[in-house]
């Protein structure tokens, strides 16, 4: 849940007020129970925090749960993606493709290691990455193609893999937003060569705080061994890297605390169905609105084999020109009024952010510069990327309900509703 649907949630003054003990529980993330508690008091009781002994059983059963070989953890999602493009072969001078509606953490980590981000235009009604957009991206310096199954929506994946195939790029999943998520019936996290993805605690796969990296390459595997996992070294087996054991090459202590990998296993016992229970209420929500004016759902056609997963920080399409040209500010503040839970918007768009544009992070050339090598100014301007400068306008963030309670997913849908069917009185 984003912390603008958490704002919301206790800002409203709804109809049901004051806000129930029910009322509270259909929103609460994560879900804690005396097992979760049980598990984490065992290693306090232990004193076994900074072993790895659970970890590699809460690795193990999360690799399996994805369809992996192999998972690694991290103390955060950041870290898991910076050792993900790192131990995928980018480095200093090197490009990525990113999409630009997206949270920081999926362009940073490609900085902290001296690439640049390339950004391409964002798929109108996934709000993906648009393969379309693509290869006009593609440099002689572009090295990978990040994707972000953003707001737990799959990425067209078939469309991406001929691309990195053609010009010989490293497909790079993030699935913080997309755990349990299905592409036509395939675990997202599956597709490229390594995925990464955050587990903090308002994402639907929550463990506190935490981040995981998975792959079948056990090249991958070995490279983010030696750059962050120093105290597990003995699991080194390439000749190239032995010689620097002891000591992580990206500098970086990459150790998650038991803590969260203790209730990490706790939580994948009940994920699928808690997520199961989150799409069935989305999918009540939005079939209940079907046909009203001016919201459309943002999740793939049902008949597809694709899924939302956990549902991420749920989004609606909005359509202002169906409701007279209503402002979407203006439709989320009605919608608050009536008890739901409602704010216009989702990320704003990373290539128009002065860090990406002005900041000085680089000295190369002699020169300070956001831009790694400047034989080729990757700076995007207004209007380089018009579907991703719209989205703003163009999305809202809806209910995020965690459980299939009809009657209360009925009473906030029908907020949506009487809104939309009287958007001409808010003009």
């Amino acid at each position: 849940m984003t912390w603008r649907v958490r704002f919301w949630l206790f800002k409203v003054v709804p109809r049901w007020s004051p806000i129930s003990a029910k009322q509270k529980e259909f929103f609460h993330w994560p879900i804690v129970t005396e097992e979760d508690e049980q598990a984490v008091l065992e290693v306090l009781r232990a004193d076994t925090m900074s072993d790895d002994s659970i970890t590699k059983q809460f690795e193990a059963e999360y690799a399996r749960y994805n369809g992996r070989k192999f998972a690694l953890s991290y103390p955060n999602g950041t870290l898991a993606l910076q050792v993900a493009l790192w131990a995928a072969g980018l480095r200093e001078g090197d490009e990525m493709i990113c999409l630009s509606v997206t949270y920081w953490v999926s362009a940073m980590p490609a900085i902290t290691l001296g690439a640049s981000v390339v950004f391409a235009d964002c798929e109108a009604n996934y709000l993906c990455i648009d393969p379309g957009d693509i290869e006009r991206h593609i440099g002689p310096r572009t090295k990978a193609i990040l994707v972000v199954h953003y707001c737990g929506h799959p990425v067209d994946m078939d469309r991406i893999q001929p691309i990195a195939d053609k010009h010989g790029l490293t497909v790079i999943e993030d699935v913080s937003h997309a755990h349990g998520t299905l592409y036509q019936g395939r675990m997202t996290g599956t597709f490229g060569r390594v995925a990464a993805m955050s587990m903090m605690a308002g994402k639907s796969f929550p463990i506190g705080e935490g981040g995981m990296l998975i792959s079948d390459d056990p090249d991958i595997i070995q490279n983010a061994l030696a750059f962050a996992h120093y105290r597990r070294h003995n699991e080194l087996t390439r000749a190239d890297l032995k010689p620097f054991a002891e000591i992580p090459l990206g500098g970086i202590k990459g150790r998650l605390n038991q803590m969260c990998s203790a209730m990490g296993r706790v939580q994948l016992k009940y994920y699928p169905q808690r997520i199961t229970a989150i799409q069935d209420a989305i999918n009540r929500f939005w079939d209940f609105l079907e046909g009203d004016p001016g919201l459309c759902p943002h999740r793939p056609d049902p008949e597809s084999g694709s899924t939302m997963g956990g549902w991420y920080s749920p989004l609606g399409h909005y359509v202002p020109e169906e409701l007279g040209g209503l402002p979407v500010e203006k439709f989320a503040a009605a919608v608050q009024a009536e008890g739901s839970v409602s704010s216009p918007g989702c990320n704003s768009p990373l290539h128009l952010h002065p860090v990406f544009n002005d900041a000085v992070i680089y000295q190369h050339g002699g020169q300070p510069t956001c831009i790694a090598h400047s034989d080729r100014d990757v700076r995007q301007g207004p209007g380089s990327l018009p579907v991703s400068e719209q989205v703003m306008q163009r999305t809202l963030h809806i209910p995020y309900f965690k459980h299939d309670w009809p009657e209360q997913v009925a009473q906030h849908a029908a907020a949506y509703r009487k809104v939309a069917r009287q958007a001409g009185k808010l003009l």
